[in-house]
């Protein structure tokens, strides 16, 4: 219980910018999984070097800053340098996705090897101890996760709902051409939107593999990628209520499977956790193609 409310509570900082960035643009981004990882590595890269000086914790939260902005920066790049030019094309959006996620593959294995690199918050801190929830033994760094999770999340609804900005993104979300006519830069709309997305799915691979995971590597793209897929299928592709809420029902359906399993006496099957998600979004597809709360229904309210 205490496990699933948690894990659901990080797949929704996971998948919010899944949503928002398809939400908005309609671009279905198969690379999100990649700037996950591309988060972890970074936070891993800023935060071992010692670039930001002797003391292990700042050190640590000056290299998640870093790493967050490097990856948005990532993001606004690549948006402008390869899916601008075929956006509307839904086919050619996703080709050019999938090839990102595979560059940026290579790209790590290039750099670091097929290693995987420990990510976690120094020895010593207090996020690496425990405390008890209901009986329940807790890392403090889980708790961390989830509680910035469920903030950045209720930020970004006031963002969506109360700023220019976010009721700007909304209108592009109903209707791409009014929007223009009434003065809406869709161009730098995306693009802002793309670089939101990103450093959200940075956030969601540093936290995940703090608290989680506890290391990264360069097939790490596809697991956070099926998530989200599945957590936005399952609540409604654009729903920002939709994906709060598929989240926490993937979370709570992993560790009842797992939780399960171990009951019947099989032991080692935590690798077997993904496979939840994927049958998820196989049955929703088959029996609810449009998700618990349909498509785009945040936006069009």
């Amino acid at each position: 219980m205490i496990y699933g409310t948690i894990s659901g509570g990080v797949y929704a900082l996971l998948a919010l910018g899944f949503t928002l960035i398809y939400g908005v643009s309609g671009v279905v981004n198969l690379a999100h999984g990649s700037f996950y990882m591309l988060g972890a590595y970074m936070f891993f890269v800023f935060g071992a070097s010692g670039f930001f000086g002797a003391d292990p914790m700042l050190a640590s939260i000056l290299a998640l800053i870093v790493a967050v902005i490097f990856v948005g920066a990532v993001g606004s790049i690549t948006y402008r340098l390869t899916i601008h030019p075929v956006i509307g094309n839904e086919i050619a959006v996703m080709v050019v996705t999938v090839c990102l996620a595979i560059i940026f593959q290579q790209l790590m294995l290039l750099g670091f090897g097929a290693s995987f690199p420990r990510v976690s918050w120094p020895k010593g801190s207090f996020l690496l101890e425990s405390t008890s929830i209901w009986g329940v033994s807790v890392e403090y760094s889980l708790i961390l996760a989830f509680v910035v999770s469920l903030v950045l999340f209720a930020s970004l609804l006031v963002f969506i709902t109360k700023t220019k900005i976010g009721k700007a993104m909304r209108a592009v979300s109903q209707d791409r051409e009014v929007a223009m006519l009434m003065g809406i830069n869709t161009k730098r709309l995306y693009m802002l939107t793309m670089i939101i997305s990103a450093m959200l799915a940075a956030l969601a691979g540093i936290f995940i593999t703090t608290s989680i995971e506890k290391s990264t590597g360069p097939w790490l793209w596809f697991r956070p990628l099926a998530l989200s897929l599945t957590i936005v299928i399952l609540g409604g592709l654009g729903s920002i209520k939709g994906t709060l809420t598929g989240a926490f029902i993937i979370g709570f359906a992993e560790n009842a499977f797992i939780f399960i399993l171990v009951e019947l006496g099989w032991g080692g099957v935590e690798f077997l956790r993904g496979v939840v998600a994927l049958v998820a979004m196989v049955i929703v597809l088959l029996l609810r193609p449009k998700g618990l709360f349909g498509k785009r229904i945040e936006m069009e309210e």
